[in-house]
């Protein structure tokens, strides 16, 4: 399988498929690029060049017991992004994985990068604080590493029926595929990666790297959004990043890149192209 070994010796895989602009996609928590099959085959059907990798410790990534925090995780994408010298490439990200392209850019520099997208992310910080008062309280994510630790597999299907996908709203049609895909991928992972990355996604303040990314950067979330609330993310986000496109799509959940997958990509399409 193609891999990139990080200073720090871990092994990362990779999907690299077509020619083109290059169009790099980050995963959120705890799943792998695998998630991003909707929107990979859709832009390599334009003539985009798609990369993903797992975020160490997920999917076919090396499963090692240390370095899940955002400094490794931007670290770990700058080097798939050297190893593979993309250049003019558009940065993609969902929700962990917004973090990873938000951080990645401000810590690696924006030489390589022509645009970034923010797809019901994390940003600017989850947890509430002193400064973010309308943030979530501690103790969900800490209940949140209490089931990984402890009922992880239980826990990944309820939250795959449930919350992610909005499947708990009156009306909602479940897709037992896409339950199963999203379980799948996140038992292929790694307990350790999963429990430390609640950390990383939920207690790292973005403020600082939002503020200093200036290529164009697409916001795009859900009003619906039962994991990241929008208000305090991608509207923040919005008002923070210097050169920002905010876009609210009613009723649509945290996972909305594969649940409204033909919307989000036609939308990501338009803003490729201008």
């Amino acid at each position: 399988m193609p891999s990139v070994v990080t200073n720090d010796g871990v092994e990362i895989f990779y999907k690299d498929w077509g020619t083109g602009q290059p169009v790099v996609f980050s995963h959120g928590w705890p799943l792998s690029s695998d998630d991003w099959d909707g929107q990979m085959m859709f832009f390599l059907d334009k003539g985009y060049r798609v990369v993903a990798h797992d975020r160490r410790g997920h999917g076919r990534s090396e499963q090692v017991d240390s370095g899940h925090d955002m400094d490794h995780y931007a670290d770990d994408l700058a080097a798939v992004v050297n190893h593979l010298d993309l250049t003019d490439a558009i940065h993609v990200g969902h929700s962990t994985g917004g973090g990873e392209v938000v951080h990645y850019l401000a810590r690696h520099g924006m030489d390589r990068a022509a645009k970034a997208v923010l797809i019901s992310s994390v940003p600017p910080i989850m947890v509430t604080t002193e400064s973010n008062p309308g943030g979530l309280p501690k103790e969900v994510f800490d209940d949140i590493q209490v089931q990984v630790a402890t009922r992880r597999a239980d826990f990944f299907r309820t939250f795959a029926e449930g919350p992610f996908y909005g499947y708990n709203r009156p009306g909602a049609t479940p897709s037992e595929g896409v339950i199963a895909n999203w379980w799948r991928q996140g038992m292929v992972g790694g307990a350790k990666a999963h429990y430390d990355g609640v950390v990383a996604f939920s207690q790292t303040d973005f403020s600082d790297d939002l503020a200093g990314i200036t290529i164009p950067t697409l916001v795009m979330h859900g009003d619906d959004d039962q994991v990241v609330p929008y208000e305090n993310a991608g509207v923040r986000s919005a008002e923070l990043l210097p050169n920002s496109t905010l876009k609210i799509y009613p009723g649509f959940p945290h996972g909305m890149p594969t649940t409204e997958a033909e919307t989000i990509n036609n939308d990501l399409l338009e803003f490729f192209r201008s």
